[in-house]
């Protein structure tokens, strides 16, 4: 490909990678696992969501990892918030960033959030105005972008109605999510030249999972598409507690070969990567990381 620039990644192995895994981690595990990463080159980390414990027991003790995080400097943790009262909670652990998610269809965001769309994009308006008053960065994922377990397909129109809706109060990023995985390289492509045209002057950042095979293709539509931050999963692990058969998100490492093997920079080591994701499937039972790289290895061997 021949392209020098940079791209950024945003790790969310412990949020979205533990959030959907039957084995739950004790805290200290969790903080190890962030730490881990950080000595890899991640600097924006996805490290919890502040969601009611029964529904996602993984992440519990959201305040106590916050409190026991490193902070070195320019690393920068974000905090999945669902309501105000999630946002009250990332605001006393110290988050750096919050991420709020609008789903795209009725049926998934009922079964998800316990609110239809509309009263999901008022409680982002509500979210997004408290964040940006306290200085905190706010970014809006939308979610089930390219299909739902429910609907079925999604229209790339409905997302671009769900993204004008909810600029009205300004996001300093917006995501896009293949939450079920089945996107494919041309639908990826044209939502995000679309999302970019509705949303000038915003930073599009784009969330696959692999779940049909399709999630690192998607990921380099994405960055020749213009998209310079996606989101990975150290490890492949992950996915959706609340979408049937919603696998792992791609791995950071496999990312990380792709992207760098293809002349782009971005900040992460391979191969300590690797190594923490081999590290958090260890910890998880897994027997075999989803994620290749730790198995296959750089190449050449020993390659940076």
């Amino acid at each position: 490909m021949g392209n020098t620039h940079s791209v950024d990644i945003v790790e969310v192995g412990p949020r979205d990678g533990l959030q959907n895994e039957p084995e739950l981690l004790d805290t200290s595990t969790k903080v190890e696992y962030i730490d881990r990463l950080i000595r890899a080159g991640a600097r924006r980390i996805e490290a919890v969501s502040f969601v009611h414990p029964k529904r996602v027991p993984q992440m519990a003790d959201a305040e106590a990892v916050m409190a026991a995080v490193p902070r070195p400097a320019g690393v920068s943790y974000i905090g999945l918030v669902l309501n105000r009262r999630g946002l009250d909670r990332a605001f006393a652990a110290g988050v750096d960033e919050v991420n709020y998610v609008v789903i795209a269809t009725e049926t998934f965001s009922l079964r998800n959030q316990s609110m239809g769309v509309e009263a999901s994009l008022d409680a982002w308006h509500d979210i997004a105005a408290a964040a940006r008053a306290a200085g905190i960065r706010v970014s809006l994922t939308v979610s089930a972008a390219f299909g739902c377990p429910f609907e079925g397909e999604v229209p790339a129109d409905r997302v671009l109605e769900i993204v004008r809706s909810a600029l009205a109060t300004p996001a300093d990023e917006i995501a896009v999510a293949d939450t079920i995985g089945v996107g494919v390289p041309h639908q990826v492509r044209d939502l995000a030249a679309r999302v970019a045209e509705a949303a000038p002057g915003v930073p599009l950042r784009m969330h696959f999972h692999n779940t049909r095979n399709t999630g690192y293709a998607n990921a380099l539509a994405a960055v020749e598409s213009g998209v310079r931050t996606l989101d990975a999963s150290a490890g492949g692990i992950g996915g959706c507690p609340f979408a049937p058969a919603a696998t792992g998100n791609i791995a950071t490492e496999d990312l990380l070969y792709t992207l760098h093997r293809s002349g782009m920079r971005t900040g992460l080591d391979l191969e300590a990567t690797a190594a923490t994701g081999t590290w958090i499937c260890e910890r998880l039972g897994k027997t075999q990381p989803p994620a290749m790289l730790g198995r296959a290895g750089d190449f050449p061997a020993g390659a940076r």
